[in-house]
């Protein structure tokens, strides 16, 4: 009976001592992810519908409106991630949740201990026939 009455203790008192914060930056930031990835898909469909064209063989920037947003693209990905960031509900910036890198080339959850270690970084296909690459770093959350 008493090893029961503890383990209920236990079991009450376990949430207050468990820091959870760090998984759910994790999470968020695989999130993120998941939602640059799909705009960046939706963004390249309508770029090879575009009426200007896609080249297919060059990277030749062409812009594409999203919302009334120009999206510079690069063989119909976007160009970088500001670029890719403006066609999503993230908002990044100074006292918000992410911030993008000064090279813009990571989206860092700003409330990680290490941002740069809670980010996903993105790079634009550097040929027609490559995808754009995303790495998740959760190490820092």
């Amino acid at each position: 009976m008493v090893i029961v009455i503890l383990g209920i203790l236990a079991a009450a008192a376990l949430p207050k001592f468990v820091n959870l914060s760090s998984d759910a930056r994790a999470a968020v930031i695989k999130g993120a992810k998941g939602a640059l990835a799909a705009a960046n898909t939706m963004l390249h469909a309508k770029a090879e519908l575009s009426p200007y064209g896609m080249t297919g063989t060059t990277a030749s920037s062409v812009n594409v409106n999203v919302g009334g947003t120009n999206i510079a693209t690069v063989y119909g990905f976007a160009r970088d991630l500001r670029e890719l960031v403006k066609i999503t509900d993230i908002e990044a910036g100074s006292g918000k949740d992410f911030d993008v890198s000064s090279g813009g080339g990571a989206l860092m959850h700003s409330g990680a201990k290490t941002p740069w270690n809670c980010s996903v970084t993105y790079t634009p296909p550097s040929s027609v026939n490559d995808a754009p690459v995303y790495e998740v770093r959760t190490s820092g959350c």
